[in-house]
């Protein structure tokens, strides 16, 4: 489990972070809700160790990884797929993917569950980054994050400007993950359909603040909807 105790965070002046609270249970598909800048990404970033926090603490399996640099949170098992997928444009896909494996010390290859999981890269392999479709990329940098053979997959808005047919197969390879992998995910998401779809939990944050959190099943109930676009 993923634990989130009082974090705060400022940029500057400005108070981004105000002791947010949550957890992220094994095994589960966990989805943060918000509308833009309330905090969501900066959240992400404090988890994989990008920002540092002013103060509170932030737990991985019992384990405190307050302090961790970024590789050790990988070490430890943490994966994050970026806003904006940032994949190498001028590398090829195969070599997108070796790159999410630099942190393992076994022989560097791409398991067949990867291209199992995104048939298409494995059609087109051989081709630059930079070349692939935005939904492409998408999948690419979900690949290259599994390479690391995380048990904490963090995505940050991977729907953002992607194809509806394309957002259909992320949601499915991401319970697939879940369900068939047993991998726990964090998700942020804007897009209040997609995330009722997939999540087995939920989280609402504004102005900095977790407001709201439960079930992914009771999203309807709980007035969700309401809360992220008000």
């Amino acid at each position: 489990m993923l634990e989130v105790e009082n974090l705060n965070q400022y940029y500057g002046g400005s108070h981004i972070l105000r002791n947010v609270k949550l957890t992220v249970p094994d095994g589960k598909l966990t989805v943060l809700l918000g509308r833009n800048g309330v905090g969501k990404t900066t959240l992400l970033r404090t988890l994989m160790g990008v920002v540092p926090i002013k103060t509170g603490e932030i737990r991985w399996r019992e384990t405190p990884i307050t302090k961790l640099a970024p590789h050790a949170r990988v070490a430890q098992g943490l994966a994050y797929v970026p806003q904006g997928r940032d994949i190498f444009p001028r590398l090829t896909v195969e070599e997108n993917l070796l790159v999410g494996a630099a942190s393992k010390k076994a022989p560097k290859k791409i398991p067949d569950r990867i291209y199992e999981l995104f048939p298409v890269l494995k059609d087109m392999k051989a081709r630059r980054g930079g070349d692939l479709s935005g939904g492409q990329q998408q999948q690419l940098a979900i690949g290259r994050a599994l390479m690391s053979e995380p048990q904490l997959l963090i995505l940050d808005e991977p729907t953002e400007g992607i194809q509806p047919s394309i957002i259909q197969d992320i949601g499915r390879t991401l319970r697939q993950l879940v369900e068939e992998m047993g991998l726990t995910v964090l998700l942020v998401e804007q897009y209040y359909d997609f995330a009722k779809a997939i999540a087995d939990r939920y989280w609402v944050m504004s102005r900095g603040e977790i407001i709201a959190g439960g079930e992914g099943a009771d999203m309807d109930n709980d007035g969700v909807r309401t809360l992220i676009t008000v």
